[in-house]
């Protein structure tokens, strides 16, 4: 054993020396290799924390809201239904919400308009106030004015005054969020008192009983659909990977790119390292030694690129908050959520980087060797 690994670590050092001896090829080799590892490891990181970044931010979310449907479309849901909704067993805290959205033609944004929660005491307002998102905050910059003007769609003017702005950590669900009281919120609508709600939120006692309970509602309420937090999570996990999708399309010429230079490093030598071939054999070298110093050298180049390029995109995403990739994953149109991510890293996907990169690459400089190396040192040489 002892053995062995001496005679690993004198292959090592004489890969580095011959690495060394071709620095310039290898640099330019070793930066592209880098740059498309780089390239990718940052979509996989950024995708992977805007998901963690959902799930953490819709763990408040209901567990069950039922939406009113007419001739496919949604619309109102009756007051009745709040108290049939009471009757179902295991649920809880059942609670008719108003929302809707408003496009601002001053700015060209869409606002999520929302009157808070009865049992979210911390939001509660008075017929007046506001509490709106950061990304709002910034593109009408209320910190100055301290009051939100909003042109109804009616085109009365409505003054609002800022209680408070809610959290960057939060920016992700919450950037184009406008919280108003049920008065405000009706009079800018221009809503009757009793017209209904947008949809129904409610919570369950016991979430294994979550399925059962949306059976229970879809027989009693025909035209209900009924949504459920997992529902939520699923979309937020399809539309980012969509637009993972989606930027790794348009990066395809890095993988392009890469296979040009996989195959390129797998077609041929060039005629000094042949030379340095041949009289590796000629001075007693085995094939089998040749084979180890090339796999050596094309592991520590992949090795190094490797770790360099996730070096490079942790960095991109969670200290720059990845601001190449971040118009394009976060997409929003006009109100850019601006949060720093947590680092999270999907081990699996960084694997599977790993083996489609790493290894392609390492084993793509045997196959050049190997016919080298099994060729008569004479015959190499000249």
């Amino acid at each position: 054993m002892r053995h062995w690994l001496a005679r690993q670590r004198y292959l090592v050092d004489f890969t580095l020396a011959a690495l060394l001896r071709r620095k310039g090829r290898n640099l330019m080799l070793l930066f592209i290799y880098t740059l498309v590892i780089f390239i990718l490891a940052s979509v996989i990181f950024f995708g992977s924390a805007l998901r963690h970044e959902a799930k953490a931010v819709l763990k408040g979310a209901p567990e069950v809201t039922v939406q009113n449907l007419v001739m496919g479309r949604h619309a109102m849901a009756p007051p009745e239904w709040v108290e049939k909704l009471k009757k179902v067993r295991g649920a809880r805290r059942i609670e008719g919400r108003l929302w809707g959205y408003f496009y601002d033609k001053a700015n060209g944004a869409n606002y999520t308009v929302m009157v808070p929660s009865r049992y979210d005491r911390k939001n509660a307002l008075k017929d007046g106030e506001t509490i709106i998102g950061a990304g709002l905050a910034r593109v009408r910059d209320v910190r100055r004015i301290g009051h939100l003007f909003l042109l109804s769609p009616k085109g009365k003017l409505m003054k609002l005054k800022v209680k408070r702005i809610l959290p960057e950590t939060s920016e992700l669900v919450s950037a184009d969020l406008v919280l108003m009281s049920r008065g405000d919120f009706l009079r800018f609508f221009d809503l009757p008192e009793n017209g209904g709600y947008t949809d129904i939120a409610m919570q369950v006692r016991n979430r294994n009983e979550v399925a059962k309970i949306v059976e229970k509602i879809s027989k009693m309420l025909p035209t209900a659909r009924v949504i459920t937090r997992e529902d939520v999570l699923r979309t937020y996990e399809n539309v980012f990977s969509w637009r993972e999708g989606v930027v790794l399309a348009m990066l395809s010429a890095a993988l392009v790119a890469f296979a040009i230079f996989a195959f390129d490093k797998a077609s041929g030598l060039s005629a000094e390292e042949r030379r340095e071939i041949g009289i590796l054999k000629a001075v007693g070298w085995e094939t089998s030694d040749i084979l180890a110093m090339k796999l050596w050298e094309g592991g520590l180049v992949s090795l190094f690129a490797f770790i360099f390029g996730v070096a490079a995109a942790y960095a991109h995403v969670f200290l720059f908050d990845a601001g190449v990739l971040a118009p394009v994953l976060k997409g929003w149109s006009v109100l850019y959520p601006q949060f720093s991510l947590t680092p999270q890293v999907d081990r699996l996907q960084l694997a599977t980087l790993a083996f489609v990169t790493v290894i392609p690459f390492t084993a793509a400089t045997l196959v050049p060797i190997w016919k080298a190396a099994i060729t008569d040192p004479d015959v190499v040489m000249r």
